[in-house]
C-alpha cells in the first residue's frame, strides 16, 4: 500500500507502474539458471522509455523503482525458504523479506531513473547514461550498509565460457554496462531512429565479445601429476535436520564417510563445506584426533566450523580450520562479511524488542573476522578463504598485499532449497575466478561443489541436491595479473563516469 501511495504522488500511472515492474521481472529471466539473455532487450528498452515520458523526476524515480522492485523481488524470491527452515519462529517474516528487501534495494535503480529524467537525454546519450548509471548503482550496491551484489547483471553470462572471458578485462560493473548497452540498443528503432543502428550495434559488441573472449580460452589442459589432488565432500543435509541434537553425529559420520571413500588414498587434501562439523571443536574431547584421521598422511583437512568464546560476553565466529594428520588446527579463517539478519542483528536492542531474531544457530550475534587474508598449508598454494556469500564481493576475495594462487570457498546453500539461489551463488564465484586469474575451489553442502579454473570454467562439479564427492587436481594459477585484478578500483569508477561523460558529449551534439 505504501508503494501504491508513492507511485500514485509521484505522478506515475498505475500503467506506467505496472510496466515497469512487469519490465524488471522480465530481466530476471536472463539471470541463472534460466539465462534468457535476450529478455534484456526487452526490459531495458522499456525502461529507457518509460523514464523518457514520465512526466517529473518524481514520476521517473518511481519507474526506476518499479523496474527495480519487480527485479529484486523475482530474483532473490528465495529469501522466502531461508524462514521456512524454522517456520514456527521466522514465517511470519516472510511477507516482509520478500517486499522490503527487495523494495530497499530497488531505490537504486529509482535514482537511476530520477538521474535520467533530469539530464533529459535520449537516443545514443540516454542508452550511454543508462548503462553508465546501472553500473555505477552496482558498485554502490556492493559497497552500502554492508553491501549486496548479488545478481550483478554480469552473471547472465556464466552460461558461457568465451562470453565471461571480459570481467579479467573490465570487471564485472564494466560488464554489466557493456550489458546494458547491448539490451537498450533498440530503443534507438523504437524513438524513430532507425533498425539498422540498433542491429548492427548489438550484433557488433556481441559478435566481438564471444571472439574475444573465445581467443582467451585455453584449451583445458590434463591433470598435472605434481598438482595436489583435492577431495570436496558434498553431504547434502537438509537445514532443517543440520543442528538437531540427535542427528549431528550421523551428520559427522557421514562427512567421514564420503571423506574416506574408495580413491581417497591418492588425495592430498579433503575439503568440506561450510559449518560442516557440527560440534565447537574446542570443547569436545576427542574430536580434533578423531578429525585427524581424516586427513590424509601428509595432508590436511579443512572444513567449515562454528568457533566458540566463552566468557562474560560470548562470542561466535563462522570460519574454518585446516586439522593436519595429528589433530592439530594449523590454519584457521573467520568469516568477516556476516550476513545482516542471518549471522547477526542490526539494530538488536530495537529490533530485539519486536520479537527478531537471527536465522542462523547460535545463541548470540556471530562476529566479524578482520578481513581477507591468505592462509599457508604444506601441500597448497597460498589460499583466501571465502565463507558462504563472501564470494559475491568482487572487491573483498583477497588481500592485494598478500596475494593468493587460490580461492576456497566453503558455503552452505541449504537455506536456498531448490531454487535460483545456488545457482545464481555459483555463477558469482565462477567470476571472481575470472576477474582474478585464479582457480577457486568450492565446497558446498547441497551443492554445487565444483573445481573451477582460472577462466571461470567448472571442470569438475557435482550438482544440487546430490551426495558424494569431487575428486580433481587443483588447477594452475595465471602467471600475471589480470587486467582487472591490477587496476580493479580504477575500473569500477571510470567505466560508469567514462559512459557518463559520453553520454553528455553525445546530448550536446545538434542531432540530439
Amino acid at each position: 500500500m505504501t508503494a501504491a501511495i508513492a507511485v500514485q504522488g509521484a505522478g506515475t500511472g498505475w500503467r506506467e507502474a505496472g510496466l515497469a515492474f512487469l519490465a524488471g521481472a522480465v530481466a530476471t529471466l536472463a539471470l541463472p539458471p534460466l539465462h534468457v539473455v535476450p529478455a534484456l532487450a526487452v526490459a531495458f528498452p522499456a525502461l529507457l522509455l518509460l523514464i523518457g515520458r514520465a512526466g517529473s523526476g518524481r514520476g521517473a524515480f518511481a519507474i526506476g523503482w518499479c523496474f527495480g522492485f519487480g527485479h529484486f523481488t523475482t530474483g532473490l524470491y528465495w529469501f522466502a525458504h531461508a524462514l521456512l527452515t524454522e517456520p514456527e519462529k521466522f514465517a511470519w517474516l516472510i511477507p516482509f523479506a520478500v517486499s522490503v528487501i527487495p523494495a530497499i534495494l530497488a531505490i537504486y535503480i529509482g535514482l537511476v531513473g530520477l538521474i535520467l529524467k533530469r539530464l533529459g537525454w535520449r537516443g545514443w546519450a540516454g542508452v550511454l547514461g543508462l548503462a553508465g548509471l546501472w553500473s555505477a548503482c552496482e558498485v554502490l550496491r556492493a559497497l552500502l550498509f554492508s553491501g549486496f551484489p548479488w545478481n550483478l547483471l554480469a552473471t547472465v553470462w556464466t552460461f558461457s565460457d568465451a562470453m565471461i572471458q571480459p570481467v579479467a578485462w573490465i570487471g564485472p560493473y564494466g560488464v554489466g554496462a557493456a550489458t546494458v548497452m547491448i539490451a537498450t540498443a533498440p530503443v534507438l528503432a523504437l524513438e524513430g531512429r532507425g533498425w539498422k543502428p540498433a542491429v548492427v550495434v548489438m550484433l557488433v559488441l556481441l559478435v566481438s565479445w564471444f571472439l574475444a573472449g573465445a581467443a582467451r580460452l585455453p584449451p583445458v589442459s590434463a591433470d598435472a601429476e605434481t598438482a595436489p589432488r583435492l577431495r570436496i565432500v558434498q553431504p547434502n543435509i537438509a537445514q532443517h535436520h543440520k543442528w538437531r541434537e540427535d542427528l549431528r553425529r550421523q551428520h559427522l559420520e557421514r562427512l567421514v564417510e564420503l571423506s574416506l571413500a574408495p580413491g581417497h588414498e591418492r588425495i592430498a587434501h579433503v575439503v568440506w563445506p561450510e559449518a560442516a562439523i557440527p560440534y565447537f571443536l574446542n570443547e569436545t574431547l576427542g574430536l580434533a584426533a578423531f578429525l585427524g584421521r581424516v586427513a590424509p598422511p601428509q595432508g590436511t583437512l579443512i572444513a567449515g566450523l562454528v568457533r566458540l568464546e566463552r566468557g562474560p560476553r560470548p562470542q561466535l565466529w563462522n570460519g574454518l580450520s585446516a586439522i593436519d594428520r595429528a589433530g592439530r588446527e594449523i590454519a584457521t579463517y573467520d568469516k568477516t562479511h556476516l550476513v545482516p539478519f542471518g549471522e547477526y542483528l542490526p539494530l538488536r536492542p530495537i529490533l530485539g524488542l519486536l520479537g527478531l531474531d537471527k536465522l542462523a544457530w547460535g545463541m548470540v550475534d556471530f562476529s566479524a573476522g578482520p578481513g581477507p587474508r591468505s592462509l599457508r598449508i604444506d601441500g597448497l598454494p597460498a589460499f583466501s578463504p571465502l565463507i558462504c556469500y563472501e564470494a559475491i564481493f568482487p572487491d573483498a576475495v583477497l588481500d592485494p598485499q598478500d596475494r593468493p594462487r587460490l580461492l576456497l570457498n566453503l558455503t552452505n546453500d541449504a537455506w536456498f532449497g531448490i531454487s535460483s539461489g545456488p545457482y545464481q551463488h555459483f555463477a558469482a564465484a565462477r567470476l571472481r575466478a575470472v576477474e582474478q586469474g585464479l582457480p577457486l575451489i568450492r565446497a558446498a553442502n547441497t551443492g554445487i561443489s565444483a573445481v573451477i579454473d582460472s577462466f571461470g570454467r567448472s571442470t569438475r562439479s557435482l550438482g544440487l541436491g546430490e551426495s558424494g564427492v569431487v575428486d580433481a587436481t587443483l588447477p594452475k594459477a595465471l602467471d600475471g595479473l589480470t587486467i582487472y585484478a591490477r587496476w580493479q578500483f580504477m575500473f569500477n569508477y571510470l567505466i560508469p563516469l567514462s559512459l557518463l561523460i559520453l553520454g553528455l558529449i553525445r546530448s550536446r551534439r545538434p542531432a540530439n
